[in-house]
């Protein structure tokens, strides 16, 4: 396999910032969905994506950045494997995740994060089903680990591995005429299914996507 997509954070031809069509209208805001998001149109140096508390309304500037619109446009196809270096966020609210979508769908969550579940990477196929919530404790998961993932987007499974270790395989996959857009943000837990996050706590939240390659 060769490397097909080497993500660049700061890069205006692999990335758009702070617009998807997974939110309302673009954006910014995504109430529905339990977020306390206001999009932020700056990219992500070094990988660190961040939400930012304004100074009202209860929202965070929240870093977001996709493929979707981009001038190189890179989609994710079946038989792609994904595989991505991260470090967690320790702070309450932060909910930081890699993810795909197109038209209105076309969803997999390579994964999902909140420091409330401190040893929980929630990952899922909404194509065709299936997903986990795995407990990680004994490989080290947890607010502030730095730790490998790979994703394996295969027509008739989806496979994850955490640090080389198959944590799930969903026997469904994505079908072979599957392809999808990639998002990576941070957001921000309205408190409706997580802590959001404390008054008086801090102002800023992170986490850092250290690479993300695509190999075809």
């Amino acid at each position: 396999m060769a490397v097909v997509f080497d993500a660049d954070f700061t890069s205006t031809r692999q990335w758009i910032a702070g617009r998807s069509s997974a939110y309302p209208r673009m954006g910014p805001t995504n109430r529905s969905d339990h977020k306390l998001d206001y999009l932020s149109r700056d990219y992500c140096p070094d990988g660190q994506f961040t939400a930012v508390r304004r100074h009202s309304g209860g929202l965070w500037s929240c870093s977001l950045l996709t493929t979707e619109g981009s001038p190189d446009g890179f989609q994710l196809r079946a038989g792609d494997v994904l595989s991505a270096s991260v470090t967690l966020p320790v702070e309450l609210g932060a909910w930081p995740a890699i993810w795909t979508w197109r038209d209105g769908g076309n969803e997999v969550d390579v994964f999902e994060y909140h420091p409330d579940n401190p040893d929980l990477l929630e990952i899922s196929n909404h194509v065709r089903g299936g997903f986990r919530y795995w407990h990680g404790a004994s490989a080290g998961i947890g607010p502030g680990a730095t730790f490998g993932l790979r994703v394996v987007l295969g027509a008739n499974s989806v496979d994850w591995y955490v640090e080389d270790e198959l944590v799930y395989a969903d026997l469904h996959g994505v079908g072979s005429a599957w392809h999808a857009y990639l998002i990576v943000n941070m957001s921000v837990a309205d408190g409706t299914y997580h802590d959001r996050p404390p008054y008086g706590g801090p102002d800023r939240l992170s986490w850092v996507c250290h690479s993300l390659q695509v190999e075809r």
